[in-house]
């Protein structure tokens, strides 16, 4: 999943990314890499820390199953904004994401406060990703 994601990405930065109107505190390209491997090293071991807490498995399975459909939401985006250069629905994506991941954070919490805690860089980014998209979308009509 992430190789395509990269290579979908790699392939449209040059020929497309770079050609659109970027919005202010855009970061550079080669950031998004680096940030994005310790995004997803701190996904895996907050959802490992989820996953270890036997008790209540009910509770754990839930958030677990929460925490997997934010990452099918995550995976939706590069081919929709870069694969087919649809910003207004990469917004709205990422607009989804961010309520999951935000749901995903509040299922973690009462099972493990770590794992909870580890998602909130995340949160952050998809945030930040949420406002340059939107950015995107209002500068490149």
């Amino acid at each position: 999943m992430g190789f395509s994601a990269a290579g979908i990405t790699f392939t449209n930065v040059a020929s497309w990314y770079d050609l659109l109107v970027h919005p202010p505190l855009s970061p550079p390209n080669w950031l998004f890499g680096p940030v994005w491997t310790l995004l997803y090293v701190l996904m895996a071991v907050s959802a490992w820390l989820v996953w270890r807490q036997h008790e209540p498995w009910r509770r754990s399975r839930a958030a677990l199953t929460i925490w997997a459909l934010q990452l099918a939401i995550n995976s939706a985006w590069t081919p929709i904004f870069f694969g087919l250069h649809a910003i207004a629905a990469g917004l709205a994506i990422v607009a989804l994401l961010f309520g999951a991941v935000l749901l995903t954070i509040t299922r973690f919490w009462p099972v493990n406060r770590l794992g909870a805690a580890l998602m909130l860089p995340y949160l952050a980014w998809v945030g930040f990703a949420t406002y340059l998209n939107a950015g995107f979308w209002w500068l490149n009509p």
